[in-house]
């Protein structure tokens, strides 16, 4: 496996490149242009420099996370095919810099939700929490203005963008079904994948985070049976998955070292991370380390190394230790720790 590690950018982490280089084992950097509006055309120079700035320290640009698909792409909408160009020119620039997977989702409005970005743990770490009662009584608006607070690190999958057009938004999705959003996702592969192919790039999609439906919004790529679904729309290996351990692991039905078994030819990108779940639908997110939360991490890294797996993996979240000030979930020491169990786990498995 190759291990990369998610960096926002210059002026946008707290993390920098100088203490990733420090962390064994890490090869390159997953990154985005995060100031481009979803659906632009990325810039060249902006890609360009990017590069400039890895190259300093050796670091490949292989994974990008992520070029966001327009929700218009998602709702299906008639200027869908604009923002559908757009996507194709990126590919072909990312290309050029040797990007090897784009890691996208197809979530309505949110990518990502949780009521809590730090909630205290036992230790006296903060982590990011999803309380079940309070996201179905709460004003979808609540948690808008919790993510803006925090004004001087942006974060993924609330772009502010996106969210002024909040209102908007939920109107424009009230009579989308799942299935609509399973033919809009169609669609937007049978453009795609062909120029992703073309030049060498596989896309790999996020699953649904968590995997069931919020604010009454429809999620789709929830459980194995969908992802064996998504898999048949474009049969393509540049068609594929970023596994996300944890988004997957939040629902208890869901075997993650089963998905793992059974489409690992298809796993373009791994994000590996534990969470504990509670038996009333919360979850917290945790330490990487298997006795910590509720999946089993050894299982999902020995699934990865016995089915030959080759392709990308990133700690994902991790916890707020040690006083760091950082963008909730994306500090550096308690992902680096993770890094260290993931390679653990791997070396044991080789060594026998």
């Amino acid at each position: 496996m190759k291990m990369v590690f998610r960096w926002y950018g210059e002026g946008n982490d707290t993390v920098t490149l100088e203490q990733i280089r420090q962390i064994p084992g890490v090869s390159g950097i997953v990154w985005a242009l995060h100031d481009v509006p979803a659906g632009e055309d990325w810039p060249m120079e902006k890609i360009l420099a990017v590069k400039k700035r890895a190259d300093q320290y050796g670091f490949s640009l292989d994974v990008v996370e992520s070029v966001n698909v327009h929700e218009d792409i998602k709702l299906g909408l008639k200027t869908r095919d604009r923002y559908i160009e757009n996507y194709k020119k990126t590919i072909a620039k990312l290309a050029q810099v040797g990007v090897k997977v784009i890691c996208y989702n197809f979530m309505p409005i949110f990518d990502w939700t949780r009521t809590d970005m730090a909630r205290r743990l036992d230790d006296g770490s903060t982590a990011l929490f999803y309380e079940n009662a309070k996201i179905k009584d709460m004003d979808p608006m609540e948690l808008v203005s919790e993510i803006a607070s925090n004004p001087d690190l942006t974060m993924p999958g609330w772009e502010p963008e996106r969210l002024s057009r909040l209102n908007e938004l939920f109107e424009a999705y009230r009579n989308v079904t799942e299935e609509d959003l399973w033919q809009n996702l169609k669609y937007f592969l049978e453009q795609i994948i062909p120029v992703a192919e073309a030049n060498d790039i596989k896309m790999a999609i996020h699953p649904d985070d968590p995997p069931w439906p919020v604010f009454g919004l429809p999620r789709i790529l929830t459980g194995q049976a969908n992802l064996r679904r998504f898999l048949k729309l474009v049969d393509s290996p540049y068609n594929a998955l970023t596994l996300c351990s944890g988004s997957l692991g939040a629902n208890a039905e869901n075997d993650v070292p089963a998905m793992v078994r059974e489409f690992v030819d298809r796993i373009a990108f791994a994000h590996i991370r534990n969470v504990r779940r509670f038996d009333n639908g919360d979850f917290v997110e945790t330490s990487h380390r298997t006795g910590d939360g509720s999946l089993d991490i050894v299982a999902i890294v020995k699934a990865y190394y016995e089915g030959g797996f080759t392709g990308y993996v990133r700690p994902d979240h991790g916890r707020h230790i040690w006083n760091k000030k950082c963008r909730p979930g994306y500090g550096l020491y308690d992902r680096a720790l993770g890094i260290m169990y993931l390679w653990g786990v791997w070396d044991t498995l080789e060594s026998r």
